[in-house]
């Protein structure tokens, strides 16, 4: 990346950026100037090699076997390239397992998760031979074996067990999913999952290969995996089993001043602790990252469409998108940069709170973002490490049609997933 005299904003941008003698912005050797204006706003782009480059890292961090997180950000291209990379996939639900098998990956190579899966999805599963299915539930139990008995001409179904081993991670309360209070899993400590495990052993209808737990997300110490692998290996060992799948939860830097270990220290990090731990070579040991993987790769363009300042109090900068595109700061209170793609290094000493178009007071996309003092309507304003549960958990809130996916490499730009019309907006209305 060519910059003159950085600062910390371009910490965050993807594998690719550019910023040029003029100070403005390129992904893929592709003006996001141009993107906004060939495209629209809001837009999502991606750089397709940061993209790529993270799959390969994963894989090549946890070489027992690596599925990508599909709830972070799922389109057919972005299966694709996860699995060309040689991943699997974890989807949570029928519909993550449909776009996984439009875009042509392999059942065996998809992962089903979920607390509360259907008896149509578990029907699916095991007609499709899914590589792994990890059981939540004695109701999912059940659930199996009366499917698997119906079916009649299936093999079992290979499955993992996922545990709740007790683990608070230090993350936001809505994202923690390892704690003795969990919607996830069977609890470790109350016996659950043993029990589980000598239940699911027990029936014709299940392939036991191992265990599985998750922790939480946006996690960026490696304290909370090692005690995670600590709890599980007596499970693992006492029952012969095959894998121990440590989930994903890797957390991403969303601001100036935030670090994350890469993927790779990541990796080195839990294999090294899951061999320390007693886990014996033949054990396999692997992970589910998402956010990981796709965050830091996707930005988000706007246009701003308004500046109005309240004097002694706020100035409120407005943009074409917000909530509808970018949830995660209404939900969690999450923290995100902006800048403007025409001046990237430019001085950013001007404090606004960027709000979307949608009629709630709560619809901000950040509550005190710096910007230059020159930000003027008709600007595109750029909020990067968008990849991740953007597009993913947008909605049509207001009636308001979800942006495009723009990736972006090698000079050129494509469309993944097309800008939503108001004719789809009616388009299941009876």
């Amino acid at each position: 990346m060519r910059v003159t005299n950085p600062l910390p904003i371009e910490l965050l941008l993807p594998e690719t950026a550019d910023v040029d003698e003029t100070g403005a912005l390129s992904i893929g050797g592709v003006s996001l100037l141009d993107v906004a204006a060939e495209f629209g706003t809001p837009a999502f782009v991606f750089d397709e090699t940061h993209l790529r480059s993270r799959c390969n890292e994963a894989v090549a961090a946890f070489p027992d076997g690596v599925a990508y997180a599909t709830k972070a950000f799922l389109c057919k291209e972005m299966a694709r390239i996860a699995a060309t990379a040689g991943m699997s996939l974890d989807v949570a639900t029928g519909g993550e397992m449909h776009v996984a098998l439009a875009a042509g990956v392999p059942s065996a190579r998809l992962v089903l998760h979920g607390n509360n899966k259907s008896v149509e999805e578990l029907t699916a599963a095991m007609q499709l031979g899914v590589g792994l299915v990890v059981i939540d539930s004695f109701d999912e139990i059940d659930r199996l074996e009366r499917i698997w008995k119906q079916l009649t001409d299936v093999a079992p179904i290979r499955a993992l067990v996922r545990v709740t081993p007790g683990v608070e991670a230090h993350t936001h309360e809505f994202v923690k999913t390892g704690q003795n209070d969990s919607k996830f899993g069977f609890g470790l400590a109350s016996g659950g999952a043993q029990e589980a495990i000598d239940r699911a052993v027990a029936s014709p209808a299940i392939d036991v290969r191992g265990v599985h737990a998750h922790i939480g997300s946006q996690i960026f110490e490696s304290a909370g995996f090692e005690r995670e692998i600590e709890l599980l290996v007596p499970l693992v060992l006492r029952n012969e089993l095959h894998e121990l799948c440590v989930g994903g939860g890797l957390g991403v830097p969303y601001v100036t001043g935030e670090s994350a270990p890469t993927i790779t220290e990541w990796g080195s990090a839990v294999l090294a602790s899951a061999r320390l731990a007693g886990v014996p070579e033949h054990v396999a040991v692997t992970a589910e990252p998402g956010r990981s993987i796709v965050a830091t790769a996707g930005i988000t363009l706007y246009e701003v469409g308004t500046i109005k300042t309240l004097p002694d109090i706020r100035t409120y900068l407005s943009v074409d998108g917000g909530m509808s595109d970018n949830p995660r700061p209404v939900l969690y209170g999450s923290g995100y940069e902006a800048f403007l793609p025409r001046a990237v290094s430019a001085s950013r000493p001007r404090t606004v709170t960027i709000s979307g178009k949608h009629c709630e007071s709560g619809d901000v996309v950040i509550r005190d973002a710096q910007v230059p003092a020159d930000t003027r309507v008709g600007d595109i304003i750029a909020t990067p490490v968008t990849g991740a549960y953007g597009h993913t958990m947008a909605s049509n809130y207001n009636r308001v049609p979800r942006p495009p996916v723009i990736f972006v490499a090698d000079g050129q730009a494509r469309v993944v997933v097309r800008r939503e019309t108001f004719d789809d907006l009616v388009r299941l209305d009876a």
